[in-house]
């Protein structure tokens, strides 16, 4: 973090990531640009969606705080429930990989997701074959090998 900021989910903008019928939001309250070790994002998940697909990290570690709503978590070791209150944490290597999905037909689940912000960084997404770059500079997709 380059000096104290104060931010407000209130007054950040959301981008709706979702595609193919899969709907979520992220709001990025203080976002990757702007961070020096961690980033923080709210983040809502349309009844029925998941966020991101199944993936993992090599460098950085996430923790999600449920808000409000169920979730269920499908992890290297089998599905989690969580709901409003449970925080799950997810350690960088296949170990951590991870997606979450909307529980539920009607509410919208809502969560924050804490990143650490290590560059440059290597997504793998199995159920994809792909991999996601993210360096300081530059993100690209690109088919696994």
């Amino acid at each position: 973090m380059k000096e104290l900021t104060i931010k407000n989910i209130n007054s950040a903008t959301g981008k709706d990531l979702g595609s193919n019928g899969n709907s979520f939001i992220v709001t990025p309250v203080v976002p990757q640009t702007e961070a020096g070790q961690c980033t923080v994002n709210f983040v809502e998940v349309a009844p029925g969606s998941y966020a991101f697909g199944y993936h993992y990290h090599e460098m950085n570690e996430e923790v999600f705080y449920i808000i409000s709503g169920k979730a269920i978590v499908r992890t290297a070791n089998g599905d989690v429930t969580l709901d409003a209150g449970d925080a799950i944490t997810f350690p960088p290597g296949p170990d951590g990989a991870h997606v979450i999905r909307n529980a539920s037909q009607t509410e919208t689940l809502k969560y924050i997701d804490f990143g650490t912000n290590n560059k440059a960084e290597i997504v793998h997404l199995p159920d994809m074959n792909k991999i996601m770059v993210i360096g300081p500079y530059s993100n690209g997709m690109y088919e696994a090998q």
